[in-house]
């Protein structure tokens, strides 16, 4: 269980859901290691939150579990976004903690944002990779078949032909270097993606395909705290188990920074 989640999922304002999926992992698995490993590393952190003034005990945050893939990528997608969906009716804001990033394709799928707001090191606007369509760098690509408009923070890298699809009017990529001075232009609904390597991996190595010269930790809180009240959903995905905890930490306290922001709007 997450530290600080509550077991009463009737009374639950929160949902997480772990999604420990590593099926399309393209250079150091451990994906699958993900939602174990944030729970682990979260574990230290003091109840009580200085910048809104809140304890995380109080916000009824449910832990659901994690649910387990299946050998079919696009069938346990199917199960995931079921799932995502209930807890969706039932009034919970959903907290998906992957697992490659393809699980939030699923979330996408439940919740229909209007806005995709991704913190990510690549641009995953690929339409397949290595053969698979749901591959962990279609993610942005798909998100564009349900939001929008997606925005992307902190992309670094990219194939041709995704910079060119970048540069359409349905997508904003903000580089490491401008994250910083970003504040949120949009209406509607949004959800918000945190994929680990978004961070320089000096502070998160424990990822798949790290990225030199990414956000700090800061910089990555910072977008979570101006984009979470406008959300309906959050994920945090791409932690592996190729470090001794420093990307899991980090995921766990923009979990709770999420969680934190969006109960103080």
């Amino acid at each position: 269980m997450f530290p600080g989640a509550a077991a009463d999922r009737e009374n639950a304002n929160y949902a997480l859901v772990g999604a420990p999926l590593d099926a399309s992992t393209s250079f150091r698995p451990g994906a699958r290691f993900g939602p174990r490993r944030v729970r682990t590393f979260g574990e230290q952190f003091d109840d009580y939150d200085r910048h809104t003034g809140q304890h995380f005990t109080d916000l009824s945050v449910y832990d659901h579990g994690d649910v387990g893939p299946t050998a079919d990528t696009a069938e346990y997608l199917d199960f995931l976004t079921s799932a995502i969906s209930e807890f969706d009716r039932d009034g919970a804001v959903p907290l998906l903690v992957g697992g490659e990033h393809t699980v939030t394709v699923a979330a996408i799928r439940a919740l229909s944002p209007d806005i995709f707001v991704c913190l990510d090191a690549h641009l995953d606007l690929r339409e397949s990779y290595a053969g698979d369509t749901l591959s962990h760098a279609t993610v942005t690509h798909h998100a564009l078949s349900v939001a929008d408009r997606v925005v992307v923070l902190g992309a670094r890298t990219g194939s041709e032909a995704e910079w060119n699809r970048a540069d359409a009017d349905d997508v904003t990529v903000v580089p490491p270097e401008d994250v910083a001075d970003w504040t949120p232009d949009f209406d509607g609904t949004a959800y918000l993606s945190v994929d680990i390597d978004a961070a320089d991996p000096g502070f998160a190595p424990g990822t798949g395909t790290p990225e030199p010269f990414g956000l700090s930790p800061r910089e990555m809180r910072d977008v979570v705290r101006a984009v979470a009240p406008q959300t309906v959903g959050f994920d945090v995905v791409e932690v592996n188990d190729r470090d001794d905890g420093q990307a899991a930490t980090l995921a766990a306290k923009l979990l709770r920074a999420y969680v934190f922001a969006h109960a103080d709007a």
